[in-house]
């Protein structure tokens, strides 16, 4: 296939995810990225997606992690997007059998989130300069995520009018909505931030409904975040990502004393086993706490 084949096919297959299978736009973006890998690699090796064979396919994963230095939990999603690939293809008569179905995922060890501490979090959002109208829309942003629980992805997609004082109505995997409560604080920067900031930046753009603008007045994107949050932590020295805010949320909530289907249901978790790894994040920090004040018992003696 051409490049410009490839680019249209790649272009389908975004909209079969989105459409039929309702999938988030940050999972889509993820799984095109990964196909546009493959079919790169198809194209390198005089090969294509009518024919190729699962010998050849095992090939560019091995190819994959080596080259990519890709962790097995990465690999793992990318032979998810590689399935549902070819499914796509077999619905489109484009390929009649699914070479990948039967492949094996890489094993993944279990892996618990980063979680920062309350003073933590406390420090990163008092060191973000919110003097003028871009820091003042960080720290809201960063403010709405913690006390929200929000996905990156989410608090990017929020537009004026989910926001109602107290609550938050948000939109998240698989189009399923939730309504959470908004802290006193996060309550106080937005509502600022809608009155005096994001008029300043949106400048008269009114066409625009994103909560979270850009100073071109457009909808913030994902990946400006990611680099504000970057600044901001590598100014104090903190190691973490945003998404460290949501699991730093769910994890504070459990210390409080939340119960766990609480937890689940401001997360927006269909199934409570994805909530439950925070318990074990919560018992590593008593586990930890208890050592420290009073020892080990099996270092003790009788």
């Amino acid at each position: 296939m051409s490049i410009e084949a490839d680019s249209q096919l790649v272009e389908d297959y975004c909209d079969y995810l989105m459409l039929q299978r309702r999938l988030s736009r940050a999972t889509v973006a993820v799984y095109s990225q990964e196909i546009g890998f493959f079919l790169a690699y198809l194209r390198a090796s005089s090969l294509d997606v009518e024919t190729v064979p699962v010998l050849e396919i095992e090939k560019y994963l091995s190819h994959s992690r080596q080259d990519r230095d890709l962790s097995a939990r990465t690999l793992a999603r990318n032979l998810s997007s590689l399935r549902s690939f070819f499914i796509f293809l077999q619905i489109g008569k484009i390929r009649k059998d699914n070479p990948v179905l039967h492949l094996g995922s890489p094993k993944i060890g279990t892996r618990f989130p980063a979680v920062a501490t309350v003073s933590e979090v406390d420090r990163l959002l008092d060191s973000i300069d919110s003097s003028n109208n871009l820091g003042y829309r960080d720290r809201t942003l960063f403010e709405l995520i913690y006390s929200c629980g929000l996905r990156v992805s989410e608090a990017c997609d929020l537009s004026v009018g989910d926001y109602a004082i107290r609550s938050l109505r948000v939109l998240g995997k698989r189009n399923k909505m939730r309504l959470v409560p908004v802290g006193e604080i996060a309550q106080d920067y937005v509502n600022c931030y809608l009155a005096d900031i994001r008029p300043a930046l949106v400048k008269g753009n009114l066409s625009e409904k994103a909560l979270f603008v850009g100073r071109n007045g457009h909808k913030l994107t994902r990946q400006a975040v990611f680099k504000r949050f970057e600044m901001y932590c590598d100014a104090i020295g903190l190691v973490a990502k945003v998404h460290t805010l949501r699991h730093s949320f769910a994890t504070h909530l459990l210390e409080g004393g939340a119960d766990l289907r609480s937890v689940q249901e401001l997360l927006g978790h269909s199934d409570i086993k994805t909530t439950q790894i925070y318990t074990h994040v919560h018992t590593d920090d008593l586990k930890k706490a208890y050592d420290t004040f009073h020892g080990n018992p099996k270092e003790e003696t009788e």
